[in-house]
């Protein structure tokens, strides 16, 4: 698991997800958080192109 993070971790990070943010706007805040690391691995990508090319 990344960060070492095992199952039960994993579920208590995703209560607590729950708690803070409330199951309705669950697919609003997924939804950004993969338009979020969408852009930053484009980003990443980006940068590691520019670098070879130099």
């Amino acid at each position: 698991m990344p960060f070492g993070l095992g199952g039960p971790e994993l579920l208590i990070v995703l209560a607590v997800f729950l708690i803070v943010f409330g199951v309705g706007r669950l697919p609003e805040v997924g939804g950004a958080l993969g338009r979020s690391i969408r852009e930053f691995r484009e980003n990443v990508q980006a940068n590691s192109d520019d670098e070879k090319k130099h």
